[in-house]
């Protein structure tokens, strides 16, 4: 480190050419260290300049590639943002808001709207009808994708331009998605509608921690399905249309559906199989990585993981899925320097309340609604088409 007068965050920020959020991003991913006091956070004026030049194309590097070190692509954002391995949305703690709020209270204070208002009755019998035809086998992810385009088909105002029917729509699809897969006769509120969908019965405790995980999932950083939901907003596609997108990039082992082999690995070990057969057995068949662990954001753990599993173990009748986390866990600990992830921690819940493998992928694509329409709703206030990148031609040269 330097001797020189340290940088305060915002001339950091200014230095870089970026807003704070993206400041502490590069913070939180280990790009850029800090220094806190009573005064706030400073940065080492050399080490800002050094990542700046990294930021720009190096001279040894083919057009258009990114520079050694940074992300391919830093976005603004008004949302969610980790600083000292804490998620926030905007100002307010997401381990707080996950523990002393509800889903439906956050979710109106990030749309500034007074409550969610579901579709009608008429429209969810067409929404049902249309998860009902694809069989007792289709993917959850695929209930999903047909379910937001039947709510879509029965609304006259889905094609409506103006960036307020985008909260509308995101409220139509929250609460219409968990009605939809659940039987007829909605529940008060999202959570224990969805758990009516999801769990095959009753748990002391069950809706709320299912509200809590819901909090904790509504958006984390730039994930892969928000650059989609993002890139469908620049041209301005609708509400249905943005959620859509973001649904064909949530689906994938990679990100949204990662907790299925999560919750098969920690189903194995609950009854009986030893963890370290189970890790192996987790590795061999999916082929990347151990489940529901690592997660590059955070120094020191995936701060959801541990709130979630730390509200599991005040529930009722948890202890057994629990001992099969912490076997896991410790018998990675002795193998690899990775800690659980929020995967895991949903992967928990549903294996306590005995639901599907999959339903963790549903908790989390109806959480995270809410953090691609807020996503759509800042892009609209961007230049249409900004996230149109050019392509480089790199095959063979015309004959």
């Amino acid at each position: 480190m330097s001797d020189l007068p340290r940088l305060t965050a915002a001339e950091a920020a200014a230095r870089l050419g970026v807003k704070p959020e993206s400041l502490y991003a590069y913070v939180s991913r280990g790009l850029l260290s800090r220094e806190r006091d009573a005064a706030g956070s400073s940065f080492d004026p050399l080490e800002v300049e050094a990542f700046a030049r990294r930021r720009r194309r190096s001279p040894s590097a083919a057009p258009g590639s990114p520079a050694p070190g940074t992300p391919l692509m830093v976005l603004d954002t008004g949302l969610a943002h980790i600083e000292d391995d804490e998620l926030h949305y905007r100002e307010r703690s997401a381990a707080r808001l996950a523990r002393g709020s509800s889903f439906e209270e956050v979710v109106t204070w990030l749309w500034d709207v007074t409550a969610l208002r579901s579709p009608s009755p008429a429209d969810l019998v067409v929404a049902r009808r249309t998860i009902e035809a694809l069989g007792p086998t289709a993917p959850p992810v695929d209930r999903l994708i047909v379910a937001v385009a039947a709510l879509a088909a029965t609304d006259p105002l889905r094609d409506d331009s103006d960036a307020s029917q985008l909260v509308r729509v995101g409220a139509r699809l929250v609460t219409g998605l968990a009605a939809a897969l659940a039987p007829a006769g909605q529940e008060p509120d999202v959570a224990r509608t969805l758990w009516g969908a999801l769990a095959p019965h009753d748990l002391p405790g069950g809706p709320r921690l299912l509200d809590a995980a819901l909090v904790l999932v509504i958006d984390h950083d730039l994930a892969v399905s928000t650059l989609a939901a993002r890139v469908a907003a620049s041209a301005r596609a609708s509400g249905y249309a943005v959620v859509t997108a973001a649904l064909g990039a949530f689906d994938a082992p990679l990100h949204g559906t990662a907790s299925r082999a999560a919750a098969q690995l920690l189903r194995a070990v609950r009854d009986g199989d030893a963890p370290s057969t189970a890790i192996a057995r987790a590795v061999r068949d999916g082929g990347r990585g151990i489940p529901g662990f690592g997660q590059s954001l955070y120094a020191g753990g995936d701060m959801r993981a541990s709130v979630l599993l730390e509200l599991l173990r005040e529930a009722p009748q948890s202890a057994r899925v629990l001992a099969a986390v912490d076997a896991v866990a410790d018998e990675v600990a002795r193998r690899a320097d990775v800690r659980p992830n929020l995967d895991l921690a949903l992967a928990a819940l549903t294996v306590w309340a005995d639901m599907s493998d999959d339903a963790g992928s549903v908790i989390f694509a109806i959480g995270r609604i809410v953090g691609w329409i807020s996503h759509a709703v800042d892009e609209y206030d961007e230049r249409p088409m900004r996230l149109r990148p050019r392509g480089r031609y790199v095959g063979p040269a015309p004959e």
